[in-house]
């Protein structure tokens, strides 16, 4: 049996929940009901930290009854019944509610914790424009007198700067606002960020008015991309009075700029959307974002407050893996993203063409993936520049490994293009050289790097005589890996796939066959290429087919590219990858290509690899880069040639052991 596997402790995850119970305006009674059901509901999911709408207990459309005492004293001894409800579940809960303090009523986020208010946060900042009226009813936070509250007998910590950690929960620090605080310039959200906050919970009571809902996602999403952050936004629902305006009950939960799920908006039911917040891609970006370390010279010192939730063993995320990171699920959205990733090298390339004050290019095409790209790219930045396509020298070298089939892909392409085409066979050259070396001729990795030196030396001088630019063609998954001969196709002048990922160049390919071309014969080839073997083609055919499966050897790229955009992009721990790759393989992302053990060896293999070679990305060539994963050493990746693995591999097999049981 496998042992436990923790939410917090293992994985660096939190549990939100953001819930609209139903509600009736100015029936507390219903309300905490409802309030309190929902927790117990919360409580099976393993939530460990759930948000109310503002004004929850009462509702936030009781206008000026919030002014009359009977009802100012129900809502306290209301929230007592949910402190009650709360003192046998390990969870923070955060509830919203008038409150009469120093004579003042405040519109108050109540923050709870087994039993225990740990601390108020009233409102800052009163809308009272157009529909909204609340400066007629409500003191601003930050007009309080006390730093105090009292509910019943007992003092309570009250105030906007009041910040709540979770006890041995990394990371795990929340600030709470409350409706209109989001929307200002200088929002309260900010400057809890800066102070520590790396989830930040705004309850509102927001209405809903036509296109309103989408400028509200693209703050909340903003919001958290600008805070390295995780937003949850919880509004109140279709239960508040309709008098004049109508909510909708929008919920978002967001995590630096990307939206993790969206509740339905008027519906009539309690809704509760929950996500698992990945607390450690938050640390990681804020430590490597340095302009976030850069507090402004009045940031207020926080009051923090410690609570306490149970870490719950991970049976199941509330959270969606993406079994391809690189490449958006929308067919539309991946069409736009190719375009636009395609038009970026073709722009990078002319700019490198123009800078150099040189008009040709030369590179080798194999009919594979990669010199594909790179060869469409070429013959589209001859268009962008007003250049002939007859400016880009392509070179088919076959070698002892060249299969018919790749070399006639790539001859008809070229022609395809219009670009000038050359065959070099390189087998004499490369007989000669391992006869120099005294070498027994056995397809060894002396025998595969001699041919791919060998072209690129040929490739070089032919760039020289030419006076061109040598384009390489390597991705980025090869550079992350070292799949490529240190001084061969390693090197070039100019790296044009270089930030490219394996999964994300097929789909360019596919695009650039789908929409690009309105050649029939160009798109047949792509189409061929698409299908053909991954191969460096380096090792003797049988029977006119490929033998050396470059994916036999460092394992399936889709799994490579699923290891690095975590490794690389979220600093994300290799037995946090395990976790995460294995869930995806439980939910058949994979189509069912792997078992746990296949997904743990081509981990081990990735990170072995990816410490090994980084003597070749050390002195890389120049390329641009793309996506938000790159490993250039002049800009997103510097790391020691000789770091030591073991750390790395350690924490991969503490995983493997206790998901294997």
């Amino acid at each position: 049996m496998s042992q436990p596997i923790y939410l917090n402790k293992d994985l660096g995850f939190i549990r939100i929940g953001a819930a609209v119970p139903a509600l009736k305006v100015a029936d507390i009674d219903f309300n905490v009901s409802a309030i309190c059901a929902v927790i117990k509901k919360a409580a099976t999911q393993g939530i460990q930290v759930l948000a109310f709408p503002e004004m929850s207990l009462t509702g936030y459309t009781i206008a000026d009854l919030v002014q009359q005492q009977v009802l100012l004293e129900k809502a306290e001894k209301a929230l007592n019944r949910v402190v009650q409800a709360s003192r046998n579940i390990s969870m923070l809960i955060i509830v919203g509610l008038p409150l009469c303090i120093d004579q003042k009523v405040f519109n108050c986020a109540v923050v709870i914790n087994s039993g225990h208010i740990l601390g108020i946060i009233p409102k800052t900042y009163l809308p009272s424009y157009k529909e909204f009226y609340e400066s007629r009813w409500f003191v601003s936070g930050e007009d309080a007198c006390s730093d105090t509250a009292h509910i019943g007998e007992t003092p309570v910590p009250f105030g906007t700067n009041i910040l709540f950690s979770i006890r041995g929960v990394h990371s795990a620090v929340i600030g709470i606002e409350i409706c209109e605080d989001l929307w200002v310039p200088l929002a309260p959200h900010e400057y809890q960020s800066l102070a520590g906050a790396s989830v930040l919970v705004n309850i509102s009571a927001s209405n809903e008015l036509l296109a309103k809902a989408d400028w509200r996602r693209t703050m909340v999403l903003s919001e958290s991309g600008r805070c390295a952050a995780a937003c949850c936004y919880v509004s109140a629902g279709a239960g508040e009075s309709s008098n004049d305006v109508v909510f909708g009950g929008h919920t978002l939960l967001a995590e630096n700029g990307n939206l993790l799920c969206e509740s339905r908006r008027l519906s009539a039911e309690t809704d509760m959307l929950v996500a698992d917040i990945d607390l450690d891609r938050l640390a990681h970006d804020r430590r490597t974002i340095t302009s976030f370390r850069q507090s402004p010279q009045h940031l207020k010192p926080f009051r923090i407050i410690e609570a306490s939730v149970d870490d719950i063993a991970a049976v199941k995320l509330f959270r969606d893996i993406d079994p391809q990171p690189f490449v958006p699920k929308d067919a539309a959205m991946r069409a736009d993203r190719c375009r636009d990733i395609f038009a970026m090298q073709v722009a990078a390339l002319a700019k490198k063409l123009g800078g150099s004050h040189i008009q040709k290019l030369v590179l080798g095409v194999s009919g594979g993936l990669d010199s594909t790209l790179a060869l469409l790219v070429a013959a589209r930045t001859m268009d962008y520049l007003g250049k002939p396509r007859g400016n880009v020298y392509a070179y088919s070298l076959p070698g002892f490994g060249t299969t018919s089939r790749t070399r006639e892909n790539a001859t008809a392409l070229c022609k395809a293009l219009k670009v000038n085409l050359q065959s070099v066979n390189i087998t004499t050259s490369c007989k000669s050289h391992i006869k120099d070396l005294e070498h027994d001729g056995q397809e060894d990795v002396v025998f595969e790097n001699i041919q791919a030196r060998y072209r690129t030396e040929f490739l070089f001088n032919k760039a020289n005589q030419l006076e061109a630019i040598l384009l390489g063609t390597g991705d980025l998954t090869e550079v992350a890996l070292g799949w490529c001969t240190f001084a061969g196709d390693h090197m070039s002048h100019y790296h044009v796939n270089v930030s490219v990922p394996k999964t994300l160049v097929r789909y360019l390919i596919r695009w650039a066959a789908d929409e690009e071309l309105s050649n029939k014969q160009a798109q047949k080839v792509l189409y061929d290429v698409l299908d053909t073997p991954i191969s460096p083609e380096l090792k003797s055919p049988a029977r006119g087919e490929i033998t050396q499966r470059s994916e036999d050897v460092i394992g399936p790229v889709e799994l490579a590219d699923f290891y690095l955009y975590p490794f690389v992009r979220l600093g994300s721990p290799p037995g946090k990858i395990l976790f995460v790759a294995n869930e995806a393989r439980k939910q058949k992302l994979f189509d069912g290509r792997y078992t746990l053990e296949e997904l743990h060896r081509w981990l081990e293999s990735f990170i072995q690899r990816f410490f090994a070679n980084q003597f070749k990305r050390t002195c890389m060539p120049e390329g641009p880069k793309i996506g938000s994963v790159s490993l250039s050493p002049r800009g997103d990746w510097r790391m020691p040639s000789d770091a030591e693995p073991a750390l790395w591999l350690e924490n991969l097999e503490q995983m493997y052991s206790k998901l294997r049981g």
